[in-house]
């Protein structure tokens, strides 16, 4: 029994040697971070919006008689010009019933030859003849009509342009009433990009870009060059344009719609592509402080303020726009205001820090090396 009371208290006094010796352990010296000052810089902002592009011309290409399909011309993307014909339908019946109206024509023409004379006589009544001459007319308008239908069977292009997806082929029994054009020809040497602002965001445009117009052409002229990011997330070589602005409010979306025009000389761009518009806004003077500086929490962004009493650190909700690598300054903090510069990530609400003084460019361009 002695041996084992000796034993319970040797391991006691041991655990109590190493408990003492871990309270006496030093705590962590504070973090060593970059502190700067917010400073103003020329920062440009970009409003993004989603689009798909249209050819500056897209016409559906449909039958205006109904018919089977005997021919298709042309193929998918290839160059049509004006007036080429695209496909053609069967046309036996319609060339029969041409036959028959050039003889209804016929044989009205010859009863009006034949009852002129008569007429001149007195003969026959002049009412006789006026009836054989409207029927005369009667029989060609239908003869124009049929033959217009046969012209119909002969599908064309009504503009320049390409071929897009070809929806019918050879045999194929089409209708006017068709759901799906037969194709659509494009032309896409230029394309539109539409999209849509809501209210708020419109509001603020015509503050910012039109404030010293009161005209819509102005307010069109005084947007800057649009850029275009494509769906693989590059950025289209070419600028564009607002080009159009609509004049009504959608009702449904509570939404302005908005056409740019994009040059499309290397044929790049395709109808029904989409993508997105991003609009630039150039702000001069804006209160800045690095992204890399702030973090996020709960949908809000914050950075932390340096206190130099006592070298610890304060939460700052700030209002801010995205300008990479900046973030514009709403509210929440002032030019002047010492901010922890990178490492926020390291440290909480009043933590103390060892600061090193820092400077807004050098955090940037640490910023801009991690992301590239």
């Amino acid at each position: 029994m002695k041996i084992k009371s000796f034993t319970l208290i040797t391991i006691s006094a041991i655990l109590l040697i190493a408990c003492q010796e871990k309270g006496t352990q030093q705590a962590p010296p504070p973090p060593q971070l970059p502190i700067i000052e917010v400073e103003t810089e020329d920062v440009t902002t970009y409003s993004e919006y989603p689009t798909q592009l249209e050819g500056i011309i897209s016409s559906d290409i449909r039958a205006k008689v109904s018919g089977y399909i005997t021919d298709v011309l042309v193929e998918e993307g290839a160059p049509v010009k004006k007036d080429e014909i695209l496909f053609k339908l069967e046309t036996r019946s319609l060339s029969g019933d041409a036959s028959a109206a050039k003889a209804r024509v016929n044989a009205a023409q010859i009863e009006v030859e034949k009852l002129e004379p008569l007429v001149d006589k007195n003969i026959v009544s002049q009412n006789q003849l006026e009836t054989a001459q409207a029927q005369l007319e009667t029989a060609k308008s239908d003869l124009r009509s049929i033959t217009a239908n046969v012209e119909y069977a002969n599908i064309k292009s009504p503009v320049d342009g390409f071929v897009g997806t070809i929806n019918y082929r050879d045999g194929a029994l089409i209708n006017p009433s068709d759901m799906l054009p037969l194709t659509r020809v494009v032309k896409t040497n230029k394309v539109f990009a539409y999209f849509s602002l809501n209210e708020k965001d419109y509001l603020n445009m015509v503050d910012d870009f039109n404030q010293n117009s009161e005209k819509q052409s102005d307010l069109i002229s005084s947007f800057p060059e649009l850029i275009l990011i494509l769906p693989n997330g590059q950025e289209y070589p070419t600028k564009g344009k607002i080009t159009s602005i609509s004049s009504q409010v959608n009702r449904q979306t509570g939404t302005i719609r908005f056409r740019a025009t994009f040059d499309n000389i290397d044929a790049t761009l395709k109808d029904g592509l989409t993508g997105k518009i991003q609009i630039p806004r150039k702000i001069n003077d804006a209160t800045v402080v690095p992204r890399i500086s702030s973090f996020s929490r709960q949908g809000k962004e914050f950075v932390f303020k340096f206190n130099a009493l006592d070298s610890t650190v304060t939460e700052k909700a700030i209002d801010a726009e995205r300008a990479d690598p900046y973030l514009v300054i709403k509210s929440g903090i002032s030019k002047g205001d010492i901010i922890i510069g990178s490492g926020v990530n390291k440290i909480k609400n009043n933590d103390k820090i060892i600061p090193t003084t820092s400077t807004m460019d050098s955090i940037v361009n640490s910023f801009d090396k991690v992301f590239k």
